[in-house]
């Protein structure tokens, strides 16, 4: 049987992201064993996988830490083995990993991030901005590269089950709606939900999160927290169960996209023309303001121009009454 390696280490949406391709690739390609190389907190990201993938988790902090970490993990992969390899992170440690497999006489395709193209989407100056593709189509086209022909599943997304999910979060404060206005969202939506018999589920990771959320379902009815109390693959099976969920540009989006749920996206710094909207999730469903200044980050780790994230100023009640909408 041939045998074929896609990495992606990191981060966890983009992982994400990752698997509805390998689930594709798999089903087409059944005759080949795929090894899909990450690091070992995705790996409940890969359950569920056809037969013939298989995760390794790699211990980056530890045995693969460093120079002679790569060289262990690829003899710990057993990297001979495999006939081609499909780079879907083009880091320097994916690209240690390929370049040694390219010597050896493999088969090798990476990403292409379309990095300048980004770089022009947040320039103020450059007026012919346009979306840009897919983070899930450049992975396609890696694997086209190697000879693997995919089509593209099309998701679908359920807005029918139990309850809302709000992921206030995101890894820069860029992608973060005010919290003050977040808790207001939470409130509102929290009576609502109680009244019908339902409830809303807070999804975030670590202790300072873990403590606003925490105070906010002690504070409003009809409010649960889930953080610290689930690992991974039970909080992405809540997921699945809810009407919708609401989400910054984080990982949240790309777990509740992979779990098959209806997501309202909220947008500051970033946009979705750059390629990151959780795969099949609909622009219709990005709530964002037209600004000139917007987007002005990629990943939204760029100061304000301003020092008001004025990108944010968004009511509490536009978003309530779009999440309503939506549930209806």
């Amino acid at each position: 049987m041939s045998k074929l390696l896609v990495i992606r280490f990191s981060a966890l949406g983009d992982v994400a992201m990752v698997i509805p391709v390998l689930r594709d690739l798999a089903v087409a390609y059944p005759d080949w064993e795929i090894t899909f190389l990450s690091r070992q907190q995705c790996a409940s990201l890969a359950a569920g996988l056809p037969a013939n993938v298989q995760f390794f988790g790699a211990d980056l902090k530890g045995r693969h830490h460093g120079l002679g970490g790569l060289r262990r993990l690829m003899d710990d992969i057993h990297w001979q083995q495999f006939d081609a390899v499909a780079d879907m992170h083009d880091v320097l440690r994916s690209f240690y990993i390929r370049h040694r497999m390219l010597i050896a006489g493999k088969r090798v395709a990476h990403i292409h991030k379309g990095r300048f193209q980004k770089w022009l989407l947040v320039r103020h100056h450059y007026r012919y901005k346009h979306p840009l593709q897919s983070t899930v189509s450049r992975y396609h086209t890696v694997l086209d590269e190697l000879g693997f022909h995919v089509p593209a599943s099309q998701p679908i997304l359920s807005d029918k089950g139990n309850g809302i999910g709000i992921a206030p979060f995101a890894a820069h404060k860029g992608k973060i709606y005010p919290l003050e206005k977040m808790e207001e969202v939470v409130r509102l939506l929290g009576a609502e939900m109680h009244r019908r018999g339902e409830q809303v589920y807070l999804f975030g990771a670590g202790e300072h999160e873990k403590q606003i959320l925490d105070d906010w379902a002690k504070k409003h009815e009809g409010v649960v927290s889930t953080v610290g109390r689930q690992k991974m693959d039970k909080e992405i099976e809540i997921m699945h169960s809810l009407r919708v969920m609401v989400t910054m540009d984080s990982s949240n989006m790309h777990l509740a996209s992979l779990a098959g749920t209806r997501v309202i996206s909220i947008w500051g710094a970033t946009h979705p023309w750059a390629g990151f909207l959780g795969y099949g999730q609909s622009i219709d469903d990005c709530i964002q303001r037209d600004l000139p200044c917007r987007p002005c980050s990629i990943y939204g780790n760029r100061h304000c121009q301003f020092g008001d994230y004025r990108c944010m100023d968004i009511a509490p009640a536009a978003i309530v009454k779009r999440v309503m909408k939506t549930i209806q």
